[in-house]
Parts: structure tokens; sequence; C-alpha cells
């Protein structure tokens, strides 16, 4: 009986609730959000629209995830359990803003933003995995194609930062 137990313990502790999950996004979007918009006091002028644009989007992230939260048809199931990814860890890890000084260089800047983005997109896309069809998972499956997006402008941005020298 003592096994079992375990087991649904390990189980249990491998979850969370809809709502705990849709609220570590909503950090996880206000606090990329808040990055981005502080950082554009801070890039140089050819990353000021870029970061612009992505804090915008972060921005529109967590109205999404807000107005997902106030349905009926989500509120319903805000206390379900859903098997927590692995990489939960990582994606809760940048709800943290990292101090990068008053005059950050570009290569840091956009080092940090990708990883920051690919973790967005590994999070959404394994927790679409695990959430029955409906808004939840069409809007984790949505986020996670604009997070690969956002890292795909970065990619662009670092390659012609450090391969053609354009800063």
């Amino acid at each position: 009986m003592k096994h079992a137990e375990g087991i649904r313990y390990d189980r249990l502790r491998a979850s969370k609730t809809l709502g705990q999950i849709l609220e570590t996004a909503m950090s996880f979007e206000r606090a990329a959000h808040e990055f981005y918009t502080h950082l554009q006091a801070h890039v140089s002028k050819p990353m000021q629209d870029l970061v612009q644009e992505l804090a915008e989007e972060e921005s529109r992230h967590y109205a999404l995830f807000k107005e997902l939260k106030a349905r009926p048809d989500v509120i319903e199931h805000i206390t379900s359990r859903i098997k927590t990814p692995s990489s939960d860890h990582r994606f809760s890890d940048y709800v943290h803003l990292p101090n990068l000084g008053k005059r950050p260089d570009d290569q840091s800047i956009l080092q940090y933003a990708m990883a920051r983005e690919h973790a967005a997109m590994e999070q959404y896309s394994a927790l679409a995995q695990d959430i029955p069809e409906g808004p939840v998972r069409d809007l984790f499956l949505y986020l996670a194609e604009e997070e690969l997006a956002h890292k795909a402008k970065l990619e662009k941005r670092y390659y012609e930062l450090v391969y053609q020298g354009n800063v």
C-alpha cells in the first residue's frame, strides 16, 4: 500500500494545476515584456526596433493568457492537474530577470534573449502535448510558434552582429 501512495505522491509532485501553469506563464510573459522594455533605453540604435517589437509581442502574449484565464470554459478546469514538463525549471528561471548592467553589449543581450525564447518555446510545446484539445492547448501551440519566430529574429540579428560585424 505504501508503494502505491508513493507513486501517487510522485505523480502529484510532477504536476501542477492549470491555474498554476497559467500564472507562471503570465509571470514569464510579464517579465519578458519588462525585460525588453527596460532594454530599449540601453541597447544600440540598430537593436532598438527589434527590442521594442519583442516587448510589444510579449505584452500581447500576457494579454492572451489573461483573457484565457477568465474564460468560463477554462475556469471550470483551473484546478485540473497537468504533467509538469521537464523544461519547467528552465522556464521558471527566466521569470527572474538578469542584471545586464547599464550598457550591455548587443551580443550578450541577444544570447540571453535567444535562450529565453527557446525556453518558452520548449515549455509551451511540452505543455501543448499534455493538455487536452481545446483553447488552452491551442494557445500553447500558438505561443510555441510565436516564441520560435522570436528566436529566429534574434538569431538573424545575432548572425548579422557576430558574423557580419553589423552593430
